[in-house]
């Protein structure tokens, strides 16, 4: 599997209902890609959760993604902050959270099977990183990376401008724990994009 177009981003402490609940509305919403994001959580309550998600995602083919390495199950496709060091032993796929020309340069380098690149516009989940990119920040950066997910602020109404960009695709947080079923507006609005 390639990097997905669409990667839904767990934060339970956005979440309207237990995070297992949310991302089976957000699979039969038409979401395949999941990233397991919450690295607070202690390690065994951590492992039950991707436990829990993996039996939603595995019946539709579905990918789950391990924040970080430490604690990833084996076989299990992960995605570093830009701070973490990559694997002794590489996983089946790697995406790195990146927010500069560098960080992309690093991830294209270690062989990332993508990056995320944000934030594409501001957002309260994560105050602090700016500038927001928007389209022409994303056309600036993106050529030059591992495919290249947009994340932070994404709306369904952006997706197109993303992918014009060059972006291969969207990451999305917040939009997706407060209401999934906004998940069929980004499957919609990426399968409009792929057509033009």
């Amino acid at each position: 599997m390639s990097a997905p177009r669409l990667l839904v981003v767990t934060d339970r402490t956005q979440a309207r209902r237990p995070l297992p609940d949310v991302v089976a509305a957000a699979v039969a919403a038409g979401a395949r890609a999941v990233w397991l994001r919450d690295r607070d959580l202690p390690g065994p309550e951590r492992a039950a959760l991707a436990a829990d998600l993996r039996a939603v995602l595995d019946p539709v083919d579905g990918l789950l993604v391990w924040g970080g390495a430490d604690g990833a199950p084996a076989g299990t496709a992960v995605h570093l902050s830009a701070a973490d060091p990559f694997p002794a032993v590489r996983p089946p796929l790697v995406g790195r959270s990146c927010h500069s020309a560098a960080e992309l340069a690093r991830a294209a380098a270690e062989g990332c099977d993508w990056g995320t690149l944000s934030p594409f516009a501001p957002t309260a989940s994560k105050p602090g990183y700016g500038p927001a990119l928007g389209t022409a920040g994303l056309a600036a950066l993106a050529p030059a990376a591992p495919p290249v997910l947009a994340l932070g602020g994404v709306l369904p109404g952006d997706v197109a401008g993303c992918l014009s960009a060059g972006a291969s695709g969207v990451a999305v947080m917040g939009p997706v724990m407060r209401d999934p079923a906004v998940v069929a507006d980004y499957v919609a609005a990426l399968a409009r994009a792929q057509r033009v």
